[in-house]
């Protein structure tokens, strides 16, 4: 039923993201203001911006990005920075290669890596780059973010070549750990019709770095 969602209650899924290597300060404080306007859950930035003034909306950040190639405890370093200078939010990528290499207990260990860096309430979501992955290692991945104490699952850095969030991946994903996990996708979602497909595949959050364009065009098809 999530053709019901109007851009208020759309606008609570949104991680409100700017990772552009040529972000200016500026630019992010544009973001804050304008995820402010537009009542989303977070804003999700560089670790360099840190600390950040977001006011009531959360505080996101990355680690390991965008290619995950990044030993265990330089990951968990940087996540600790990034705690100790205020994110309420760390997200993380993978090693990929390792996924691919179907060496799930080394994908598992550098998550749980970086969760003993980053401890409740804060929370820990696992960029799996779904899109380089097949559907096997996606449900691998995401059953070792789960034993690692992950709180969430999400598809892409939107800076792979393979491309971004898919409903297939999202649904699959769900399959997996719906429920317990959240599940964020991000990566090339770009219009409404775009996020209510995730949402209604089970996504649970939304990466978006052009969120006005997306809560626009769901006014405007639903008439609000």
């Amino acid at each position: 039923m999530t053709h019901h969602i109007d851009p208020t209650t759309l606008a609570q899924y949104v991680d409100h993201t700017l990772l552009k290597p040529e972000a200016t300060a500026q630019d992010v404080a544009d973001l804050v203001a304008e995820g402010q306007r537009l009542g989303v859950y977070s804003v999700c930035v560089s670790p360099s911006f840190l600390p950040l003034d977001a006011g009531d909306l959360k505080v996101a950040t990355v680690c390991g990005f965008p290619s995950g190639k990044h030993h265990s405890e330089v990951k968990a370093a940087e996540a600790a920075r990034a705690v100790a200078d205020g994110a309420d939010e760390v997200d993380m990528v993978i090693d990929v290669g390792a996924a691919k290499a179907g060496e799930f207990a080394a994908v598992q260990a550098d998550i749980a890596a970086v969760r003993a860096a980053t401890p409740a309430p804060v929370v820990l979501k696992v960029i799996i780059e779904s899109a380089a992955l097949t559907d096997e290692e996606i449900v691998a991945v995401c059953q070792a973010a789960e034993a690692a104490g992950a709180d969430f699952v999400k598809t892409s850095t939107g800076f792979h070549p393979a491309g971004g969030a898919s409903v297939h991946a999202i649904e699959l994903m769900h399959a997996t750990v719906g429920g317990r996990l959240g599940i964020k996708a991000s990566g090339g979602v770009r219009t409404s019709a775009d996020a209510l497909a995730m949402i209604e595949a089970g996504a649970t959050r939304l990466g978006l770095s052009g969120t006005a364009a997306v809560l626009a065009g769901l006014e405007a098809d639903a008439g609000y």
